[in-house]
């Protein structure tokens, strides 16, 4: 995996969480009940289902970005696969939270995800450190 995989995952999951972004403005101002959707702006399934979206989008991007640079790159950089995974892997965060909101799972996926994506985040930013300037 040299990060086609990332863009791809990423794109499609950017794209989910877009719509599922529709269903939250349909909640806030088009269901039956929007009242009690809006007054628990900041609490339980309202909070997490905002979070779930905006990290959702954000780990997405992160996935497009690190596969765009992972190929660009993948000559000059290590362990471009383990990088490629963990971005992936990153995006079991969002995922864990609509799992907790719609499920009631526990938040192990959160804390998997969260660590993943961190994880390839400072890997990738330190595989970069190490790239001489001749090599670009």
């Amino acid at each position: 995996m040299n990060g086609k995989n990332n863009i791809a995952i990423g794109f499609l999951t950017m794209g989910f969480f877009m719509a599922y972004g529709f269903l939250l403005i349909y909640l806030r101002d088009f269901a039956p009940d929007k009242e009690a959707w809006v007054n628990s702006y900041s609490v339980g399934k309202h909070f997490e289902s905002r979070l779930a979206h905006v990290h959702g989008n954000l780990f997405a991007f992160l996935n497009i970005l690190i596969g765009y640079l992972l190929m660009h790159f993948k000559a000059q950089l290590a362990n471009v696969k383990t990088i490629s995974w963990l971005a992936l892997t990153g995006l079991l965060m969002p995922i864990g939270i609509l799992s907790e909101v719609y499920f009631g799972l526990p938040p192990a996926l959160v804390l998997v995800g969260a660590i993943a994506m961190t994880a390839s985040v400072v890997w990738m930013g330190v595989s970069f450190l190490k790239i001489k300037n001749q090599d670009l």
